[in-house]
């Protein structure tokens, strides 16, 4: 067995135990707030894995990817609101978000993406301001600011079904990219990311790859913003927010760029710091700062973990297999 194969047999083995226990937490746990803050993680985890296409495999860092995920928390929300809450108009609202987040994506894609880095990067932050505005002035669907809550299909409002269809998600997502990650065309992405100047070379279209890595993580950010609206049946222009892109950066620069899983780790450790240390509050109201401390934890997290968590762990694993 050649060390390649072991590598693959370790990494299944470790998925395979990983997916074992996150199934069986609900069946261990009789916490309904475990259980919300265990969804929020698996749904964040795909805004994550979103993101660390455009940034991990593409080298494109994009301040406004949270406009895709406020397309699909609207979207969906809308659709229960206004025509019904059973499980087919949630589905065909998912079908509505794919659509929309692919045209929108491609089309910012191909205004855009001839642009270098920072420009690209302050430009989708304008677009994503663009959608915030639209969802405040448009009060007539999006009742503004304030937001609108909505009932959701009978199969979802038990949190323990929820948290299954929740982690399903997140798995088939995770396979899905990585199935992309893993083609022809995410080879390709992988090397825009290391040497642009020298792909091109190669005669590759740049723009045409950049333009379905935009694509791909859109359509994921979507998907993960109408799971993100059924978990909470509120939505409001919050979901357009810069805090949001924010969030899926710092997940996937602390579980490590590039790697997916590494999304999902990162996904976890700020959501499970964000919950402790709000509950930390209640005990005393130096925690009631929390964002200093989460700050804090970040900074030290990325000088002592600069490629992430998963990036740590290759490094250990590197130097355990020479020595």
């Amino acid at each position: 067995m050649t060390m390649i194969t072991r590598r693959l047999a370790s990494s299944r083995w470790w998925i395979g135990l990983v997916i074992l226990l996150l199934v069986g937490f609900p069946f261990v746990s009789d916490s309904r707030g475990a259980l919300i803050l265990m969804t929020q993680i698996f749904i964040y985890a795909v805004f994550a894995m979103s993101y660390d296409i455009l940034l991990g495999y593409t080298g494109i860092i994009s301040f406004g990817h949270a406009m895709f995920f406020g397309i699909g928390a609207y979207t969906t929300a809308i659709f229960l609101h206004r025509w019904d809450h059973s499980l087919l108009s949630f589905l065909v609202s998912l079908l509505a978000v794919l659509v929309l987040t692919g045209i929108v994506s491609y089309l910012i894609g191909v205004m855009t993406l001839r642009l270098k880095s920072h420009f690209y990067a302050m430009l989708t932050l304008a677009i994503a301001g663009l959608f915030l505005v639209l969802a405040e002035k448009w009060r007539d669907v999006t009742k503004g600011s304030d937001g609108f809550t909505f009932y959701i299909p009978d199969l979802l409002k038990d949190r323990t079904s929820l948290y299954f269809v929740a982690l399903a998600f997140m798995i088939l997502m995770f396979f899905l990219l990585k199935r992309f990650t893993d083609s022809p065309t995410g080879k390709v992405l992988q090397a825009i990311r290391e040497n642009e100047q020298r792909t091109e070379s190669l005669g590759y279209q740049i723009l045409h790859y950049k333009i379905i890595a935009s694509m791909v993580a859109g359509l994921a950010a979507g998907l993960s913003g109408s799971m993100y609206a059924i978990t909470l049946r509120f939505v409001n222009t919050a979901v357009f927010g810069t805090n949001v892109t924010l969030d899926a950066l710092l997940m996937t620069i602390i579980g490590g760029v590039g790697t997916l899983f590494g999304s999902i780790l990162g996904s976890a450790l700020i959501l499970l710091v964000h919950a402790g240390l709000t509950d930390l509050a209640k005990i005393h109201w130096i925690f009631e700062r929390w964002m200093i401390f989460f700050g804090a934890i970040y900074i030290l997290a990325v000088m002592f973990f600069p490629q992430g968590i998963v990036g740590m762990f290759r490094q250990w694993r590197a130097k355990w297999s020479k020595g």
